[in-house]
């Protein structure tokens, strides 16, 4: 070892050294650990759906790996042949599906425009888009519910589809302007020499080339309409209310609904997830799309 070896060495700080050495095996068996410690409530809830109303309320989740006969698909059945709970489910997906989808094909447009398109005051609009998503849902709720009310929309599907549009549009065309905008411009002129005019030019070259950041795009809008409870709790009636608040009616009645709170919570937890793992390629290269050039 050289002398230049040994003062480089000896510069190297103690955290330095620590996080060089953890960075192997230790690491690893530690960030297992803390997966599996946080996936510890996950797995006690699938087991109470599966459980009786008895046994849960008599003994914790973990006793069924000394009786397994505990284990029965009876509460699922109840949750069947709760209306209620089904047609929440339903109103849950009609109001998830057209909010997602709206909000990633109309910030993707309005993206586009203000990366590549000129028109007069483009970055003055855009700030105010970046200003909006500043704005709390909270100040909007009572004039917004006052303007659904005069128009006959307030406690239809519509209007809570209306009203995640409207808030989730800043942060799309915020992220989607920002990630069109790193596309090489030659890529673009060599499309527009071919003939390409702006709409098959959007479609074929910058949709594909934006689709990691489309997909987180869609992923971080569709959990937080899947999730949200605010707005569906003011903008929806009993015909039109998801899933989140059917299941928090059933609290107030927690003795008697256990057996459908359980697989109830689990599939409204469940169905995000399945939607995270089936994107998380493309929600990973999203993610770390213009961290490295």
């Amino acid at each position: 070892m050289t002398a230049l070896d040994t003062t480089v060495r000896a510069k190297r700080s103690v955290a330095t050294r620590v996080a060089s050495g953890a960075a192997g095996g230790v690491m690893r068996i530690f960030l297992i650990l803390v997966a599996l410690f946080w996936l510890v409530p996950t797995f006690g809830l699938l087991v109470s759906s599966f459980r009786d109303p008895t046994d849960i309320a008599t003994s914790g989740w973990w006793k069924v790996f000394t009786a397994p006969s505990q284990l029965t698909a009876r509460s699922y059945q109840s949750l069947l042949e709760k209306d209620a709970i089904t047609h929440a489910l339903f109103n849950t997906i009609w109001i998830t599906v057209p909010a997602t989808l709206l909000v990633v094909i109309l910030g993707a447009m309005a993206g586009y425009a203000f990366a590549w398109m000129d028109f007069k005051g483009r970055d003055w609009w855009f700030l105010v888009v970046v200003a909006l998503l500043v704005v709390p849902v909270q100040v909007a709720l009572i004039p917004l519910a006052d303007l659904f009310g005069r128009i006959g929309i307030f406690g239809d599907i519509i209007g809570v589809v209306l009203f995640h549009v409207g808030f989730g549009l800043p942060f799309a065309i915020f992220l989607l302007r920002n990630f069109f905008a790193e596309i090489p411009r030659e890529l673009l002129e060599a499309a527009r020499l071919d003939g390409a005019g702006e709409t098959r030019l959007f479609l074929t070259v910058v949709m594909p080339l934006g689709a990691p950041a489309i997909a987180s795009l869609g992923i971080f809008q569709f959990l937080w309409v899947w999730n949200d409870m605010l707005v569906a709790l003011v903008f929806s009636n009993a015909e039109s209310q998801p899933l989140t608040v059917a299941l928090q009616q059933q609290v107030r009645q927690f003795g008697n609904n256990i057996d459908v709170l359980a697989p109830g919570a689990f599939i409204s937890m469940v169905i995000p997830l399945v939607v995270f793992f089936a994107f998380q390629r493309q929600f990973v290269s999203g993610v770390m799309a213009g961290a490295v050039k």
